[in-house]
């Protein structure tokens, strides 16, 4: 059974224009599914719908029409007690490294308050020692090094901020992370060693991914199939490689000629160095 499936979805808004209001549309009858363990990546331009699929998917907003399933469950009928569980079992991780992290709390308070949140539904940590010492694993896990926990958001770089969101997102043992554009506000490099680093990360979990991009290049290393969208419609999908080499579309073959392929480095893995860990 696929983990995630969206059947027929879209999503309109009321816009003033002028005396009247009109609705737009801004997602239009989407339908894609993901299976466990698989990577789909979503991409288009800035405006093409893909956030909003996303906050669809997360229960952030409510399909206009068509259906969100997770894991059997619709989103937008689900109890409260299903939300929750769900809400364990889908974690985001956003695109802005510096809006995510709350500057007044240390990396330690950031990495575990998923536990204090959910800590009557599952077996997480309760104990202060106990929590330090999962939560250096999670840090561990994403190449930062211990020594992180005592530390504020603005004493890390944009990459090493990207890190702790992951670790945090990792936090309650989730099937499915939804990565909204989350290397697009770092540098080529930098971002190369977060792709690198979701795909080790995927491996050692199991995790299913949704990877939403603006990058063919990304897109096409990180993922098993693509889903490409133009505003609001998904206009092509199918496997990564064979998309890529032979799009139908001319608007895919647009995106593949907007964006250069990665650097070398995506090529390998990279692992952290010093004491706080990697960019």
């Amino acid at each position: 059974m696929a983990l995630v499936e969206v059947r027929a979805v879209s999503k309109s808004y009321p816009r003033r224009v002028g005396l009247h209001t009109e609705l737009q549309t801004v997602v239009d009858n989407v339908s894609f599914t993901i299976e466990p363990g698989e990577t789909l990546g979503l991409v288009g331009e800035s405006g093409s719908g893909k956030t909003t699929v996303a906050r669809m998917i997360l229960g952030l907003r409510e399909p206009s029409s068509g259906k969100v399933r997770v894991d059997g469950v619709d989103v937008a009928l689900s109890s409260h007690a299903e939300m929750r569980r769900l809400r364990r079992e889908m974690q985001p991780v956003f695109q802005d490294p510096y809006a995510a992290l709350n500057p007044r709390m240390k990396v330690l308070e950031i990495v575990t308050e998923p536990w204090a949140i959910h800590s009557a539904e599952a077996d997480f940590p309760k104990s202060r020692a106990e929590k330090k010492v999962r939560a250096a694993e999670l840090l561990r896990s994403v190449g930062l090094d211990q020594s992180a926990l005592g530390r504020y958001p603005h004493e890390f770089s944009g990459g090493q901020r990207q890190r702790i969101n992951i670790a945090r997102a990792l936090a309650l043992r989730p099937k499915l992370l939804i990565l909204d554009e989350p290397v697009s506000a770092l540098d080529v490099s930098v971002g190369a060693q977060i792709v690198n680093l979701l795909r080790e990360l995927q491996s050692e979990y199991g995790l299913t991914y949704l990877f939403i991009s603006h990058s063919m290049p990304l897109v096409r290393y990180l993922s098993a199939r693509i889903a490409v969208m133009e505003r609001g419609r998904l206009v092509e999908i199918g496997d990564a490689e064979a998309l890529c080499d032979a799009p139908s579309e001319p608007y895919t073959r647009q995106l593949l000629a907007a964006t250069p392929e990665l650097p070398a480095t995506a090529d390998k893995p990279t692992h952290a160095d010093g004491p706080a860990g990697a960019a």
